[in-house]
This record gives C-alpha cells, sequence and structure tokens, in this order.
C-alpha cells in the first residue's frame, strides 16, 4: 500500500490505472478508521481495480468553537487497518495541498441542506460539498462510497454530482452499529463510560419509532413529539433536533407514509451525535 501526500503524485497513480483500463474506487474519510469506514473499503475492494482512500480533517466543514483541532486523528493506526482490507493508496494532503492561500471558490448545494445540521451548522454542507468535489476531481473515480449515518451527507453529494453531471456512482453504504445499537462514529472515541451508555438512545429511539409507527402512529408530528419525550427521558442527553422527513427531499413530512427518515441529533455530555433510519409503514 502507497501513502501519498501530492495530488499530482496521486493522479499519477490513477493515470496509470486508467491507462491500464482498471477501473478506480474511492472512499473519502476524515480518518480514525472504524468498522464502518472498513465495511466501505470492502466494498470498494470488491468493485474495483485501485481503490483510494483519502484521509483529511477538513477544516473549512468546522465552524467555530467545534472540534477541529481534537477530533481524533491516528494515521500510523489508520494505515494499519486500510492495508488489511486491501486498500491500495492511502491520500492524506495537508490544508495547504488542498486550500492554498489562493483558494477562493467554494460550491453551495441548495435547499436540501436547509434541514437537518445545515439548518444549525451554517457553512458545514458548503464546507463539505467543496472538498468531496475537489476529491471527485483529483482522483476521478468510477465509484465513490459513503456511509449512511451520514444521511443528510450522502443526500447533498448525490444532488451535487447529479447537478454538475460528474461522472461516478455514488454508493450508499448501510450504517454500521456497535453489538449494543449505538452507530460507529469516530466521535464515539470522546464518550466517557457513563455517556457510552446513555448514547444508546439514540438507536433505542429509532426502534421506538418504528414500534409507533408499527402501532398506528400515523402522524409526523406525534412522531416526533414522542420521541423528544423518549430522548428527554436519558438525563445525559440533550436535543439538538428530531426530525421526521422525507426520505429524498429532507423535507418535514406531516404524514408517515410508505417510507421516512427519522434522523436525529442528540448531544451526550459535549459530544454531539446524529443517527437515523428509514422507517416503513407495515
Amino acid at each position: 500500500m502507497q501513502t501519498v501526500h501530492k495530488i499530482e503524485e496521486l493522479r499519477k497513480i490513477v493515470s496509470s490505472a486508467r491507462n491500464a483500463d482498471k477501473s478506480v474506487g474511492l472512499v473519502p474519510t476524515m480518518g480514525y478508521f472504524h468498522e464502518g469506514h472498513l465495511s466501505l473499503m470492502r466494498a470498494a475492494r470488491r468493485e474495483n481495480d485501485l481503490v483510494v482512500a483519502s484521509i483529511f480533517v477538513n477544516p473549512i466543514q468546522f465552524g467555530a468553537g467545534e472540534d477541529l483541532d481534537k477530533y481524533p486523528r491516528d494515521l500510523d493506526r489508520d494505515a494499519q487497518l486500510a492495508e488489511s482490507v486491501g486498500v491500495d493508496v492511502i491520500f492524506t494532503p495537508s490544508s495547504e495541498e488542498m486550500y492554498p492561500s489562493s483558494f477562493s471558490t467554494y460550491l453551495d448545494v441548495e435547499k436540501i441542506t436547509d434541514a437537518l445540521c445545515g439548518a444549525r451548522r451554517p457553512g458545514h454542507f458548503r464546507g463539505v460539498a467543496t472538498v468531496v468535489l475537489k476529491l471527485l476531481n483529483i482522483v476521478q473515480p468510477d465509484r465513490a462510497y459513503f456511509g449512511m449515518k451520514d444521511y443528510q451527507q450522502l443526500k447533498v453529494i448525490q444532488r451535487m454530482v447529479a447537478d454538475l453531471n460528474v461522472p461516478v456512482d455514488i454508493v450508499p453504504m448501510p450504517i454500521v452499529r456497535e453489538s449494543d445499537g449505538l452507530a460507529m462514529s469516530s466521535r464515539n472515541s470522546y464518550l466517557s463510560p457513563e455517556e457510552r451508555k446513555s448514547a444508546l438512545i439514540l438507536s433505542k429511539s429509532l426502534a421506538r419509532a418504528q414500534e409507533l409507527i408499527d402501532g398506528g402512529v400515523t402522524s409526523g408530528e406525534e412522531l416526533q413529539h414522542e420521541i423528544e419525550e423518549f430522548i428527554a427521558g436519558e438525563p445525559l442527553a440533550k436535543i439538538e433536533y428530531v426530525s421526521v422527513v422525507h426520505s429524498v427531499t429532507l423535507e418535514s413530512v406531516s404524514n408517515v407514509t410508505d417510507k421516512i427518515l427519522l434522523a436525529l441529533c442528540v448531544h451526550i455530555g459535549k459530544t454531539r451525535l446524529i443517527d437515523n433510519a428509514l422507517l416503513t409503514r407495515g
């Protein structure tokens, strides 16, 4: 496995693969790998000849007071894990490599960023869309892999790729959970043992929501209220949002129809966690 820091060096590797008529898969990450990341890499390995995983803690998607400086990093560990699942190239550019002093172009994806995390983290998806488009332009992969835990991010990227005619297949991958149901996240490392137990309220809330739908709840507002009350029973949990939305547009829905998205953002202590589930009637 190669570790590459420069854009031009990575482009030479990809160009060589292209000249040999090889397919290319990209897994964009911010590092500190867990099984969720590795599941994306395994899928990329199955479906492509050359697999590139990027590790870049993207500064322009972090707002003031967010956890850019303390975001967990361990490149040596990440490299070992990536190699163990068959990644060919790790791309770890510096901030200066991605955003030189002359950098002045950013991408806004409208409407779909108005809700959920986009409504509460101004500029976040501007940073996400910009860095992902840069990575897609640098690597020019056949396929790029994204986890559904960051569901709004996935939808933003799918919209961007469709609108700008980017020739890549965006491959959604299911949420990977711990044995007790907690969605895997690099930010789980921030949790104390007591907070780790409290964090289970997110996955329990998703299960409770499906029970309510199966029990006959059809109102989006009622479902949201019931889940807010359920989460409020956990002393360490502070709700940022509970949203019942359309699974494609992410707009609020008044009636629970065939498939809706329940999206959660809950602070456990000082740690901001997100989770979601696609819920169906019947």
